[in-house]
């Protein structure tokens, strides 16, 4: 017997020597993720490596990029041609935007390891995000980054907090019957109620100009501050808009005016915080506002059922109030992907855990609500109810792929991602579903114009300047700097392209 244990123990120091070894001869693999709010990972990172070491070949490290850190970084990666960077977030509306990085030579083109490792991913995510991702690349047409199942259209929405909107004695039917016009009352109120180091007014600035004004983002434009619009039919969002298919420069119309001329009042009576009109500052200002449930009124690019995260996240009652129907644009279609540095010393690693993120409920889940026992633990009817330590590890969800493989929670309550699924399918496309500006041949004039825009869009959508002064400023600014030439560009090829259709 003590020959039988003394060889059965010399078997499994081999074995753990042998898996030691192993674990530390895997390559290590490295992704930036977007919207974060992770302090710590070690846990989950330890079960993350446990379980893809076979599967995938290689340990993960994670950059866990914020909404004020993210564009810095991965534009930095990628242009520095930095190796130790793998994955990276990228979309239609980041500085890291899809399609131009594409071009660009950045993102590595995935047809052939799709058709060599991608079975399960083809599998898990509906053939038309294959079709969205599909461009025109430095490489040539082909798809060039994975792209996740989440919210697949487009739906913006004021973000109330109703435990603070009650306690000023207004309901949320209340606030629904205002416009952006009539808010000054209700937040004259809640400065009265908070003090006047309460501001009521927490704003995305430039998420809030397309929601006050009914246009919407336009692939292929600058990523950083759009510079066009296309404005929605605000009645039926599959009809042409009140300009048509026409794209306009987005500071010179008259709804934006009228926009920037009622932010700058409610800028000036003290609504906003100030620190919202600086690029640095914008962001984390906002996030932090979020978290600690300090803010009347907001703005959100929403995802059904995020209500029952923000609350839980926050401590007050959260609900989302639309602008709109959901609607299916481009920009929603390349809302939340994930590619391959060109850089990268792994891309087969890299898209193996890719394909396995997207395709294996076990690793989303752990990838997005951590560890069972430490983040969350499963009730009775087996939803998932955070614990506290959820605090420390916060993902963006829709940020990291398909979020249709992770369980119900509680709060969302059980049959939650068939109904979320079954929402977005109805949702209508607009005319120009598809349409990607290629701003090759006019990217000396974005990057002129995008230099201006940095110095006056945030501030003016914030409502830190005077529109009456500074707005015909830009204007003539944005006219040296080619704003035509890139207007003309960009409706020549959208009239192609609604011609073809």
């Amino acid at each position: 017997m003590k020959k039988l244990f003394a060889l059965i123990l010399a078997v499994a120091m081999i074995l753990t020597v042998a898996n030691f070894a192993l674990a530390e001869d895997l390559p290590v693999i490295t992704i930036m993720f977007h919207g974060s709010n992770v302090t710590d990972d070690t846990a989950v990172l330890e079960a993350v490596n446990a379980y893809i070491a076979d599967k995938v070949g290689a340990k993960l490290e994670v950059v866990w990029g914020t909404w004020g850190d993210f564009d810095e970084k991965a534009t930095n990666a990628l242009t520095s041609g930095d190796s130790s960077i793998d994955m990276v977030f990228t979309c239609s509306w980041s500085s890291d935007e899809y399609n131009t990085y594409a071009k660009k030579g950045y993102f590595v083109k995935l047809d052939d390891l799709i058709a060599e490792y991608g079975a399960d991913l083809v599998a898990a995510i509906p053939e038309s995000l294959m079709q969205a991702a599909t461009i025109e690349g430095a490489e040539g047409m082909g798809i060039y980054a994975v792209n996740g199942f989440k919210d697949t259209a487009t739906q913006n929405t004021w973000d109330v907090n109703v435990t603070l909107l009650e306690e000023l004695g207004y309901t949320l039917d209340d606030f629904k019957a205002m416009s952006f016009y009539d808010f000054g009352d209700l937040f004259a109120k809640a400065k009265e109620v908070k003090g006047d180091s309460f501001y009521p007014f927490l704003v995305e600035p430039m998420v809030l100009e397309r929601m006050v004004t009914g246009s919407i983002i336009v692939a292929g434009d600058s990523g950083a501050t759009n510079l066009l619009s296309l404005y929605l039919n605000q009645e039926d969002v599959s009809a042409e808009g009140p300009y048509g298919n026409v794209l306009l420069n987005k500071f010179a119309t008259e709804e934006y005016r009228k926009f920037v001329e009622q932010m700058h009042i409610y800028y000036e009576a003290g609504y906003i915080d100030p620190s919202l009109a600086v690029a640095e500052t914008s962001n984390d200002t906002r996030t932090n506002a979020q978290k600690s449930g300090e803010y009347l009124i907001g703005t959100q690019s929403y995802a059904l059922g995020y209500e029952h995260q923000a609350s839980e996240e926050r401590g007050i009652h959260v609900e989302f109030v639309p602008c709109t129907a959901p609607y299916v644009d481009t920009t929603a279609s390349q809302g939340a992907m994930m590619a391959i540095s060109t850089a990268s010393e792994h891309p087969v690693e890299s898209f193996k855990f890719l394909a396995l993120l997207n395709s294996d409920p076990y690793l989303m889940t752990l990838m997005n609500y951590g560890v069972e026992g430490i983040h969350y633990t499963l009730n009775a009817d087996g939803l998932v109810e955070f614990t506290d330590e959820r605090a420390n590890y916060s993902p963006w969800t829709n940020g990291m792929g398909n979020v249709t493989i992770l369980p119900d929670t509680a709060a969302e309550g059980a049959g939650f991602r068939e109904a979320f699924k079954a929402y977005y399918a109805e949702a209508k496309a607009i005319p120009s579903l598809g349409f990607v500006f290629n701003n090759e041949e006019v990217t000396n004039e974005m990057a002129a114009l995008g230099t201006v825009a940095a110095q006056y869009a945030l501030a003016l959508d914030a409502g830190a300047l005077d529109p009456e002064t500074a707005l015909p400023e830009f204007l003539a600014a944005l006219d040296d700097a080619g704003m035509q030439t890139y207007l003309d560009a960009a409706n020549a090829q959208l009239a192609a392209y609604m011609a073809a259709k």
